[in-house]
């Protein structure tokens, strides 16, 4: 059957997906070259020559492929050659593997071409052909390549890209490069460097952000004179280095091999990156796998303070710590018998309920110390299913929709699939052994995550990606690891025996993580190849290709604000930065108090709850024109309907922020190429009473 199957493969199906690739290929190799000239009808004469060629060499490109396949003894003796040449190259064969290996990343997301060759076939086939060679050179003996070679150029060029992708954002640009991106480097700020700011030292800074990520990215603040460029590197590497360290936690018992240990933390980095996860989940993970099967004494009180640590930061994950140690523990534990023993299970009780209750009674004991009720200090499991209560949910967004295009529930599925038919294949053919409980004890857990995460992935200003299925994530990601420390190794070790479709969905396991981030690597730094790029591009103007602007459009941006700043602190009024706090955050604009209060994420998050109570103050500072100035991104009135990305957002926003401000206050300049309006009150009395929404509007 196996052998049937191989032979469908290889005469049917692999040439037939080749072909569907370099036709894709084609095609938007067509689009790319077209509208650059009048030869043959809309070509340039050199674009048009060079697609001639290409169609060329995939027509070459295939019938290779179909002749190989079908008649591969006479192409023995050019794979003869191939590995003699590889042979004679030496220690060279890693330096050209290396070569190979960072010319995708170079190609895509540092040089102009990468904005060229964005269409997904042609990305496709230039990282096949990457993992092919190198493959190729990383190989002994005298075969081109095996699967063994195969999988692992697929998994560390798929970490490369996944890696590589954060650092798209390390630069020196001053303003945000996202709706919310420079606005959250000023919450970073505040643990380690509120002394940045014109604030009384005795007066609380509130941020919107929980205390784990506060920390977790406000640690270069201990820095004097930090620069924006620096604190954005961070922020890449926290994306990173949580899930690599959780990798090398969880694998330890795989060092003594280090490549296999390497690989293995890098499939849990590239497996996780998929929702993305907030580091300080991930290195609560990091605790939990460094506790499983550790001294019953170490592990009791670190695993309370782990659950502990997790509420803290979000209070959806106070029972995950918990969960996972005990799934780890007794999914985990050996079998005499097809029976668990009494000290297993005791482990698995014990670490599971000190982990639940680190994070659900922590909180209290910790209120009561610093002298508050129980009841103000932690948020009871009826408290969560009010908090989000008191947000709508939106349910199609678990179907495709404009705000994630194939909708949470298509989207975790290509994100955890390959690994489910895994784990199932491993189970079914006895090569991972559980009894019932071992069973229960991974399917439980994972399906209450699952839950909780399809939920609070409807609630309105979520849905965007996967980032709310974190616990179910790192979940299945222990469930993987403990197929693989009970049978999946050696099984693995032999992965030429396995039948040829699971060999598949391994590559797609590997491949899809990559393939996510290899789509959306570019650069954003040649403004000025923005004319002849938009033509290849085909974007209507130089604008739509989102270049981070010239250094002299941002420095006149910059010199705006501040003389609007200072004409509006010497009329002797506040400046409110609503948006772009990074700017006072990094020095860009000096000697202007702070007011913390109506931060942008703040009032969005409110709006979302349609918190009437709270924009009362908000309502009363802007009708009493309290700020001389307001910062903010450009203010729009139009209302939004589910077909548009984040259209209940935007609504929510528009009623309760941009509607009230735009009746109060006028645009006096709008910068769009950095995305900052400015807006001083309307000289004409305004009665707005009636505009202005309420709770049930």
């Amino acid at each position: 059957m196996n052998r049937f199957l191989r032979k469908e493969f290889e005469y049917i199906l692999f040439p037939a997906l080749f072909g569907f690739v370099l036709c894709g290929s084609i095609r938007g190799f067509y689009n790319i070259v077209s509208g650059t000239g009048t030869w043959l009808g809309e070509f340039s004469l050199k674009w048009g020559a060079a697609f001639l060629i290409y169609i060329a060499v995939c027509v070459c490109a295939f019938i290779i492929v179909i002749f190989s396949l079908r008649k591969r003894e006479k192409l023995r003796f050019l794979i003869e050659k191939a590995v003699s040449f590889r042979e004679r190259l030496g220690n060279a064969r890693w330096l050209s593997a290396i070569l190979v290996f960072i010319s995708p990343v170079w190609l895509f997301q540092y040089t102009a071409w990468g904005l060229v060759f964005s269409d997904v076939y042609i990305r496709i086939l230039i990282w096949s052909l990457v993992v092919l060679l190198f493959a190729f050179f990383i190989k002994k003996g005298d075969t081109l390549f095996g699967w063994t070679e195969f999988l692992a150029a697929l998994l560390l060029t798929s970490s490369e890209f996944v890696i590589a992708v954060p650092f798209m954002n390390v630069t020196d640009h001053p303003f945000s490069l996202g709706w919310s991106e420079g606005n959250r480097m000023w919450d970073y700020s505040i643990m380690f460097g509120r002394q940045l700011y014109d604030y009384p030292a005795d007066k609380n800074i509130y941020v919107l952000l929980d205390i784990g990520r506060q920390f977790v990215g406000g640690l270069p603040f201990i820095i004097p004179g930090l620069s924006i460029e620096t604190e954005r590197f961070w922020i890449a590497l926290t994306v990173i280095i949580p899930y690599f360290l959780l990798g090398l936690a969880i694998f330890r018992f795989a060092r003594t091999d280090r490549k296999v240990w390497l690989l293995a933390s890098l499939w849990v980095l590239i497996f996780l990156k998929q929702g993305p996860i907030h580091p300080p989940l991930v290195l609560c993970a990091v605790i939990v796998a460094l506790l499983w099967r550790s001294p019953l004494w170490l592990a009791l009180p670190l695993i309370a303070l782990t659950g502990y640590a997790a509420e803290e930061s979000r209070y959806t994950w106070l029972f995950a710590p918990g969960m996972w140690i005990g799934m780890l523990e007794l999914a985990g534990a050996a079998l005499r018998n097809k029976k668990l023993n009494l000290h297993s299970w005791i482990r698995a009780v014990l670490l599971g309920l000190a982990g639940i209750a680190g994070g659900y009674l922590g909180p209290k004991i910790a209120g009561l110390l610093a002298g508050n009720s129980a009841a103000q200090a932690a948020i009871s499991t009826s408290g969560i299913v009010e908090h989000i209560s008191n947000q709508p949910l939106l349910w199609y967004r678990l179907l495709p929709n404009a705000t994630y295009g194939i909708g949470i529930l298509a989207g975790l599925l290509i994100a955890v699939l390959p690994l489910i038919i895994v784990l199932s294949y491993l189970a079914a053919s006895k090569k991972w052994v559980l009894n019932v409980w071992q069973g229960l004890a991974v399917t439980v857990p994972l399906l209450a995550f699952l839950v909780v995460g399809l939920i609070v992935s409807t609630k309105i200003g979520g849905g965007g990606d996967l980032h709310n299925m974190d616990m179910f994530l790192i979940g299945l990601m222990f469930a993987g690891v403990l197929a693989w420390q009970n049978g999946g190794k050696v099984w693995l070790e032999k992965i030429d025996l396995a039948p040829i479709w699971v060999k598949l969905v391994i590559v797609l396991l590997l491949g899809v993580p990559g393939l996510q981030s290899l789509t959306v690597m570019r650069s954003y730094n040649f403004e000025k190849d923005a004319s002849w790029l938009a033509t290849l591009t085909d974007a209507e103007n130089a604008r739509e290709l989102d270049m981070l602007p010239s250094q002299e459009t941002t420095d006149h941006a910059l010199n705006i604000i501040r003389e609007e700043v200072a004409m509006a602190q010497s009329n002797g009024g506040e400046v409110l930065f609503l948006d772009q706090r990074q700017l006072l955050t990094f020095g860009y604009i000096r000697d202007v108090p702070l007011v913390p209060e109506y931060e942008k994420k703040l009032l969005m998050n409110e709006a979302l709850s349609s918190n009437a109570a709270y924009f009362e103050n908000f309502f009363a500072d802007i009708s009493a024109h309290r700020f001389a100035l307001i910062v903010s991104e450009p203010l729009l009135d139009s209302v939004k309907d589910s077909s548009f990305q984040f259209g209940e957002e935007n609504n929510a926003w528009i009623k309760w922020v941009s509607n009230p401000l735009l009746c109060y206050y006028e645009s006096k300049t709008t910068l769009k190429d950095v995305g900052v309006q400015l807006l001083i009150p309307k000289t004409s009395p305004t009665d707005c009473s009636t505009q202005l929404p309420q709770e049930n509007q």
